[in-house]
């Protein structure tokens, strides 16, 4: 299967910038049938792409600005908001101009068509891939998976740890990994994040009972303050007034129980701070993932993710 990058990803690379050095290798780059990428620095008022690439101007028609603005499934601001940014094209022609200059005709929406049918259709549940955070919402974290083409992380895949908006894991233009979790008609697809965050195991073995790390509280319960210790992994600690959610926190580990998946804490201090989000630890990082489990073998209750059905062929 073709893997196909986000938008951005071959912007610098040595092949596409000595495609576009003149004429004679984009001519070569379109009878090749290769994607390039360059930056798009105007929208004009007919929404027509206007594309830097530095050896002369490209227009991005726009009909061929996305898949689907010809129909009306796709709104012009997903053209509009490429501006400034690396857009992915095919070169369809380089036109003489009367004024002596050439200008390349492109087709964003033809790489994204590609796009569609070498890589996202063939896409399964359970594929480990690339993708780049394009905007956040409070439901969920919009991802460029190739091409420009859109998908979702609902804010509940994000992480095992619930956050209150999709920003406090993520921001706009960060690389990040993500699992498929559903594909409809080769076309739509879903994605999860958790599942390569790692197991209730694997974060657990970063902490010792007795130590004293940092948290961040995330809810708080009449029965106790629940805060993160990792993305994938909170404890419950004991009521204690003056707290509130999204506050840092410095927590005594009293305890770690696997049988019942529970990390028993005491705040020590909780505070207000502006800390950056750090880039996610990933436990897996490509291939397949057919079943995850992220309950340890001697808990009763199973927390799993199975993404394929029986008779798959994985």
């Amino acid at each position: 299967m073709s893997v196909i990058r986000p938008e951005g990803w071959l912007l610098e690379t040595p092949e596409n910038r000595e495609a576009l050095h003149g004429v004679p290798s984009l001519l070569k780059a379109r009878d090749e049938g290769r994607t390039l990428e360059a930056r798009a620095v105007i929208c004009d008022s007919g929404h027509n792409l206007i594309v830097d690439l530095e050896c002369m101007k490209g227009i991005i028609p726009r009909q061929e600005g996305a898949l689907g603005i010809d129909d009306g499934s796709i709104r012009d601001i997903a053209v509009i908001s490429r501006v400034n940014k690396p857009v992915c094209f095919k070169v369809l022609e380089i036109s003489h101009q009367p004024d002596g200059k050439n200008v390349a005709i492109l087709s964003r929406r033809a790489a994204q068509s590609e796009a569609r049918r070498l890589y996202i259709s063939r896409l399964a549940p359970g594929d480990v891939i690339d993708a780049r955070v394009t905007h956040l919402e409070p439901f969920g974290c919009f991802v460029d998976i190739g091409c420009g083409i859109a998908s979702l992380i609902p804010i509940d895949l994000i992480s095992v740890s619930r956050i209150s908006h999709p920003r406090d894991r993520f921001h706009v233009g960060q690389d990040i990994k993500a699992v498929v979790k559903s594909v409809e008609d080769g076309e739509r697809v879903c994605l999860s994040h958790k599942e390569l965050l790692g197991t209730w195991e694997q974060n657990a073995a970063h902490f010792m009972p007795g130590e004293t790390v940092a948290g961040v509280v995330r809810s708080i319960e009449s029965y106790g303050i629940f805060v993160e210790l990792a993305p994938n992994l909170a404890g419950l600690a004991e009521p204690k007034e003056d707290v509130r959610p999204g506050q840092h926190a410095s927590v005594y580990i009293k305890n770690l129980i696997p049988e019942k998946m529970k990390v028993k804490l005491i705040i020590v201090d909780s505070f207000d701070a502006e800390y950056k989000t750090g880039e996610p630890e990933y436990f897996i990082t490509s291939g397949h993932i057919a079943r995850w489990m992220y309950s340890p073998p001697e808990c009763e209750r199973v927390v799993e993710t199975v993404f394929e059905a029986p008779g798959d062929p994985y």
